[in-house]
């Protein structure tokens, strides 16, 4: 048990954090500890770990990107207006749809990157800017609410009454997100190409030497990434009901800070699924938790921050450290 919790360090110490704030939450607030908020933070939460999933797999392969949430925008609209044009479709074409933009915008990234040797945070600042730009300039800002049926109708996995009449739900959202994230866990754990990735972020140079496809690799990272991004952007627009042209702007920063509080390492060749959701969660559970108390919104980012740091440093000490009668048991073992 303890060789478990100590190669899974961060991944406890998230539990840990995530444990510790939902009672305290639970005792500050009344509402928190109900089925009901639960499920609210699960729906929530949905597309930003889609996102996450996605882009754990470019901070593996020792990437980053900042583009994506504006990529998962344009997927919307493109998405929105293909739709429209095929007369409607389904969420199996519609699905297909937003998968396939998605990936070409990854894809596009991955060119600028292997093609022309530019770093990767520099290369999606521009098609960050780019993608944005594009968008806002041919949609003038202006939002779309007439969307197809199957795309706005919502669809109750499971629903609960509560105590009070109101309706505790898990949403379509929730299944789609397990989805995703149990396709990533499947390519970077099970597969050959997975653990390319894990070496070629390791050590770009001696993944090279091996004969690792140094541009493979990256088209792959940025392209599941790409494909996240446009499954995600489709479900917000499920969720929310419309498409908003910069709905998701901004929500960038929030999901790389919610990986790397998971674990992954932004010089790459480190990362978990599992941390990667954690991250996502307890930045969720902060900003629920800080609406419930009553906290200003302008004060979520500065809390949040002081959260990451705390937890970032609880998942870099080592666990003897933090419980030194631990080491002692072990000696007199």
């Amino acid at each position: 048990m303890r060789k478990l919790v100590r190669s899974h360090a961060t991944e406890s110490a998230l539990l840990a954090v995530i444990a510790a704030m939902c009672v305290f939450l639970s005792l500050a607030t009344n509402n928190f500890f109900s089925l009901g908020n639960a499920f609210d933070l699960l729906n929530t939460s949905s597309v930003n770990i889609i996102f996450a999933v996605g882009l754990l797999v470019v901070l593996i392969a020792g990437g980053i990107d900042i583009s994506f949430a504006v990529a998962a925008s344009v997927v919307q609209y493109g998405a929105a207006l293909i739709l429209g044009w095929i007369g409607g479709g389904g969420w199996i074409s519609g699905l297909l749809i937003a998968g396939g933009l998605g990936i070409l915008l990854g894809a596009f990234n991955a060119f600028l990157i292997h093609r022309f040797r530019i770093i990767s945070i520099v290369a999606t600042i521009a098609t960050f800017n780019i993608y944005f730009g594009l968008l806002m300039f041919f949609t003038q800002g202006v939002s779309i609410y007439d969307l197809p049926d199957w795309l706005t109708d919502r669809v109750i996995l499971f629903e609960q009454e509560m105590a009070d009449g109101t309706w505790a739900e898990i949403t379509l959202p929730v299944l789609v997100m397990a989805v995703c994230v149990f396709a990533t866990w499947l390519l970077i754990t099970r597969t050959t190409t997975g653990r390319q990735l894990y070496a070629f972020g390791d050590n770009p140079e001696g993944a090279r030497r091996f004969g690792i496809n140094i541009g493979a690799m990256q088209f792959i990272a940025f392209g599941w990434l790409g494909m996240m991004a446009g499954i995600g952007g489709l479900i917000q627009a499920h969720y929310a009901q419309e498409v908003v042209p910069n709905a998701l702007y901004g929500r960038e920063l929030d999901v790389l800070a919610a990986v790397v509080l998971g674990g992954a390492r932004l010089g790459g060749g480190k990362g978990s699924v599992l941390g990667c959701v954690l991250g996502v969660l307890l930045i969720a559970i902060t900003q629920n938790g800080l609406n419930l108390l009553g906290v200003s919104p302008f004060a979520f980012k500065m809390i949040i921050g002081a959260i990451i740091l705390a937890a970032i440093t609880l998942s870099n000490t080592s666990l003897e450290k933090l419980l030194p009668f631990m080491r002692q048991r072990g000696a007199r073992q």
